[in-house]
């Protein structure tokens, strides 16, 4: 099978597209990025060369490329980035795939976030439907993508939280933010998530590309839904800082401080704030999903939360 990656200079694009160019796949993998130089994880492919530099925010390639599918991954995955920015490239970075890539399959990279972030996500399934209010530039701009597949030959991936091996974004950020000895959370983090190793996304972008006659829309994540404290306590062990307390700031408390925050940063103009609300919101309230229709209709056998090897991280 001939299949385009989008985003694979990047940690999730970059790990797909490698997975999918090992030999027992006998797939040919072109990977598509903003970053010169190929994907991240290219030295451990044979045929990493197929790499292509491409923008899908500037619009459809010059020329028509033939192939079988895309694992769409591309994406401005920033919760403070300009909802017009935001949109160029999340909304309209996805119609370019579907018109670049015309009767190909398509397995989008969406993401939980869809849903209503104001609300816990309390073991929703995919009929919960798409938020009606934001709390993210990210968030809207995302739901905005999944209405440019109606009508095509899609898989609709939606994951919370990946993470893993080349994670860039989501445990740096959190190790950031200690502070004397203490990361401040809201709710203390004492609450359920259902993360995504990025092993199990690998799984699940596989099984859509190969249940051909399968489409739609599909939660996925790790086996079990975790406590989040828990998770990052032990991840804190792993990288030799059990020195450091999560401390507990209550969820309004934290919500009413990020909202001032976020307001004298669009004031003056400065950069990005240390806390949004939506990052309060996906910290402080359950965030679990109902894997039900990814384990019937595409045979999702998720693995439990790992951080084996996170240390190396």
């Amino acid at each position: 099978m001939r299949i385009a990656v989008t985003g694979a200079s990047g940690f999730i694009g970059g790990v797909i597209a490698s997975a999918l160019a090992m030999p027992e796949f006998e797939h040919e993998v072109v990977g598509y990025g903003r970053t010169p130089g190929g994907w991240s994880y290219r030295s451990h492919v044979a045929n990493a060369s197929h790499y292509r530099i491409w923008d899908v925010a500037r619009g459809r390639l010059p020329s028509e490329t033939s192939v079988d599918a895309v694992v769409h991954c591309a994406a401005l995955a920033d919760d403070w980035a300009p909802l017009d920015a935001a949109m160029r490239v999340n909304r309209d970075g996805t119609r370019n795939v579907v018109r670049s890539f015309p009767g190909a399959r398509i397995v989008h990279l969406s993401t939980s976030s869809v849903y209503d972030a104001y609300l816990p996500t309390v073991n929703a399934d995919e009929s919960t439907g798409l938020a009606q209010r934001f709390l993210s530039s990210y968030s809207q701009s995302k739901a905005a993508a999944e209405a440019e597949l109606i009508g095509v030959d899609a898989v609709i991936l939606r994951p919370h939280a990946v993470y893993g091996p080349g994670d860039t974004t989501l445990l740096p950020r959190l190790l950031a933010g200690i502070r004397r000895g203490r990361l401040t959370l809201p709710e203390g983090a004492a609450v359920d998530h259902t993360l995504t190793h990025i092993d199990n996304l690998v799984a699940a972008v596989i099984l859509a590309l190969d249940r051909t006659a399968v489409s739609g829309v599909f939660n996925v994540g790790d086996d079990a839904p975790v406590l989040l404290s828990e998770v990052l306590a032990e991840l804190l062990a792993k990288k030799g800082r059990s020195d450091v307390t999560l401390h507990r700031i209550p969820y309004g408390t934290a919500f009413a401080l990020a909202s001032a925050v976020e307001l004298a940063h669009r004031m003056s103009r400065r950069g990005r704030p240390r806390v949004t609300r939506y990052a309060v919101s996906q910290l402080g309230l359950e965030r679990t999903l109902d894997l039900s229709a990814a384990r019937q209709q595409l045979g999702y056998r998720p693995r439990s939360t790992s951080l084996v090897g996170a240390e190396r991280w």
